[in-house]
């Protein structure tokens, strides 16, 4: 099995939550993702991150080795600093 690419894991991602952003970047081994979605409103970065995990399912165990997030709210988004040194999907 060749390793993921970081389109596969932002498609993973995608198929599991309803994002309103998605970026994912890496090497095949090593992702870092930001992720900006309503299901994050009210959680904690724990339970975020579980949310993600759920959403990958198997793959985070048996593909991708690590990932790194910034997981945002929309509202959050719209005043994060880093939103205008991102990418615009």
């Amino acid at each position: 099995m060749s390793d993921p690419t970081a389109n596969d894991v932002q498609r993973y991602i995608a198929e599991g939550l309803a994002c309103e952003h998605l970026e994912v970047q890496g090497d095949g081994r090593h992702f870092f993702a930001t992720i900006v979605t309503q299901a994050f409103d009210g959680l904690n970065r724990v339970a975020r991150h579980q949310l993600v995990y759920r959403a990958l399912g198997e793959r985070m165990r048996a593909e991708i080795h690590a990932l790194s997030m910034k997981t945002l709210t929309p509202h959050e988004w719209s005043n994060s600093p880093d939103r205008a040194t991102l990418h615009q999907h």
